[in-house]
């Protein structure tokens, strides 16, 4: 095994020992927030990790690389990626009960940008994560109503007619694209706030603020209902989707490998990408819940039963997905069939019930025989089973588009459309808890916050200020604005942030070390598993998939898909090249957060140089001594 170790030295004066821990923990036992039970811990971890990406995006990425075939480096990198870094952050917070700045700087104080970082991407993420909330918030309202709103198009001023726009495209387009975003032709072309989007914004952030006005001592309460809801509400719509036809069409398709995109590397990085966003790793969060627990706490069972969950969850809503699309696809299928028939009914003039789709091909050799200019001249569909199962949408489009479309043709529509958002409600509110715990704790470790003010104030002006900056989502452009954070504020900058965490345990810390505190946490050492993810081969399938995605990106041309009713392949999205100037944002977005930790790291040097402390060697920077109840006095 792997032993490098850099020196570090004044490491035992900022961590305290194995010894006060205990002591340190019945210290703290009136004055810092704990779980009341371990069910609690549990399940806001879970609600924290499954959220809208294991509804929408693993099904779509099953979909895009061969189905079943997805799936297989999807659980190898679970196992060798993302379960050992959760175990990794479980571990190092409980050790230090302290959240992500605070362990960081623990460990070393160079290391407080690894800190910083986390809370920069939870903040950008949780800005848009919240408007995505705020769009179920408007599809729930709508939904009850009986038709609902998006189950056919709106008359045109003159009732003539339909309007063109959804005429062309679909009732669900419509509604999504105009109705509810309506949405302009540019991200350059801003637009107005549309007000019912702010008003729906408005109740998101005021149902947050009211869960986390106390911190996990109100959070702590409302995931009881947040974290559990989805699944019964999952469960429901996997009993009725297994009763619609054509359902196991969709599951099957799901199911079956496309063993050629196992070659792919496109594949695993993705892969790799969709196993951070479903552990939401590197953000801060679970440091934080974790820092809060017992310190006798078996911190690697919590990781093996969160992982075996998370895991499970991806598949199982993919599942459900998959059936409802099946039957989506199968609806489809029979409407492009009934078309044809009643096209070639009408220009034969045959009797109702003549033709069926069992003997549509030898209806049309018949018809071709008997009068070939006729049957020349007609347009028949292209009706393919396998192009509809595999006409996916990206992201928002898999809930708000192909979702409420399959709704609309199951009876009791608006029954089945309240349930399904109430469970996106609850999954992304479990998810923002803990969003928003990585950006209000690092806030008050680093002073921002001041521990006196009162968690009720600092939190709403938290809140205030996140709703405020997410306006930008709410003009024309703001589903453009989305797409943008989406792509790039959590993905290169967490994949880096992670790579920091577990260098930083292993290669700072100490793995010898950290072997000692989980032993003393959980009763016994880290087996093998454990020690060669850790030391070499985490780090090292990070490593690849960084350079892998940099790869891609930098050949990659940046488009961004546009709804444009004057397109001329109009419905479909149009892909057009971002304006010079978002390339600005992109860098602020992945870069500010990334460049943290070297940033953080460059200020310590030149500060220790400034101060020309002789006595400091190595990579120490400042001393500090432990207080009585473990916090740190920096004596420089």
């Amino acid at each position: 095994m792997v032993k490098l170790q850099l020196p570090n030295p004044g490491l035992e004066d900022r961590i305290p020992s194995l010894e006060e821990l205990e002591v340190i923990e019945k210290e703290e036992a009136d004055t810092r927030p704990k779980w009341d039970n371990k069910a609690q811990y549990m399940l806001t971890c879970i609600g924290f990790c499954v959220g809208l990406g294991n509804v929408w995006r693993f099904p779509y990425l099953c979909q895009s690389h061969g189905g079943g075939a997805f799936m297989i480096p999807f659980l190898i990198l679970l196992v060798l990626e993302g379960i050992p870094l959760l175990h990794l952050e479980f571990a190092i917070g409980q050790r230090l009960r302290k959240s992500g700045v605070g362990v960081w700087s623990s460990i070393h104080p160079t290391l407080k940008g690894v800190g910083i970082a986390a809370m920069f991407v939870s903040l950008l993420v949780s800005l848009y994560y919240n408007t995505i909330i705020a769009w179920v918030i408007w599809y729930f309202f709508n939904s009850f109503q009986d038709p609902l709103p998006w189950s056919s198009c709106p008359l045109n001023a003159n009732r003539t007619g339909y309007i063109e726009e959804c005429a062309k495209s679909s009732p669900v387009d419509y509604f999504w694209y105009r109705e509810t975003l309506n949405i302009s032709t540019s991200i350059d072309d801003s637009g107005t706030i549309q007000w019912w989007l702010l008003l729906c914004s408005t109740c998101a952030w005021a149902v947050l603020y009211l869960c986390i006005i106390r911190g996990i001592e109100t959070s702590g309460k409302a995931v009881y209902i947040t974290s559990t809801l989805p699944y019964l509400v999952l469960t429901i719509f996997l009993i009725r989707g297994l009763t619609l036809k054509g359902s196991t069409n969709g599951i099957v398709y799901l199911f079956t490998p496309n063993v050629t995109e196992l070659a792919n590397p496109v594949t695993w990085l993705d892969a790799g990408a969709q196993v951070f966003y479903s552990f939401s790793l590197a953000f801060g969060g679970l440091i934080s819940f974790s820092s809060y627990n017992s310190v006798h706490n078996n911190c690697e069972q919590d990781a093996l039963i969160i992982s075996v969950i998370n895991g499970f969850t991806s598949i199982y809503a993919a599942t459900v997905v998959y059936s409802i699309i099946g039957f989506r696809a199968t609806e489809r299928y029979d409407d492009c069939f009934d078309n044809n028939i009643l096209t070639l009914m009408n220009a034969f003039d045959l009797p109702e019930g003549n033709v069926t789709q069992d003997n549509f091909e030898q209806m049309q050799q018949l018809c071709n025989v008997t009068d070939p200019m006729t049957f020349a001249s007609l347009k028949f569909e292209t009706c393919d089973l396998e192009s509809f199962l595999s006409d996916g949408v990206e992201g928002t489009g898999l809930a708000f588009i192909v979702f409420t479309e399959a709704i609309t043709r199951m009876p009791v529509s608006p029954l089945w459309s309240i349930l399904f958002f109430v469970m996106l409600f609850c999954l992304g509110l479990s998810s923002m808890f803990g969003n928003i715990e990585g950006v209000i704790v690092p806030l008050q470790d680093l002073k921002i916050i001041t521990p006196k003010a009162p968690k009720e104030l600092s939190n709403c002006f938290i809140c205030l200020g996140s709703y405020l900056v997410a306006f930008i989502f709410v003009l024309k452009s703001g589903n453009y604005w989305l797409a943008l954070f989406d792509s790039f504020a959590g993905s290169i900058p967490l994949l880096i942030i992670a790579f920091f965490e577990m260098f930083s345990v292993v290669y700072i810390y100490g793995i010898d070390r950290f072997n000692k505190d989980i032993e003393f946490m959980a009763g016994h050492k880290p087996n093998i598993f454990w020690q060669a993810t850790w030391r070499v081969i985490s780090p090292l399938i990070m490593l690849v998939i960084f350079l892998f995605y940099f790869v891609v990106k930098v050949n990659e041309e940046l488009l961004y898909s546009v709804w444009n009713p004057s397109y001329e392949e109009f419905p479909k999205t149009q892909k057009v090249e971002y304006p010079s100037w978002v390339y600005a944002i992109i860098v602020i977005l992945a870069g500010v957060p990334s460049l943290a930790i070297p940033s953080f790291a460059i200020y310590k040097a030149i500060r220790n140089c400034c101060q020309k402390k002789s006595d400091h060697t190595g990579l120490m920077i400042s001393t500090s001594e432990t207080s009585v109840n473990g916090n740190l006095k920096y004596t420089a």
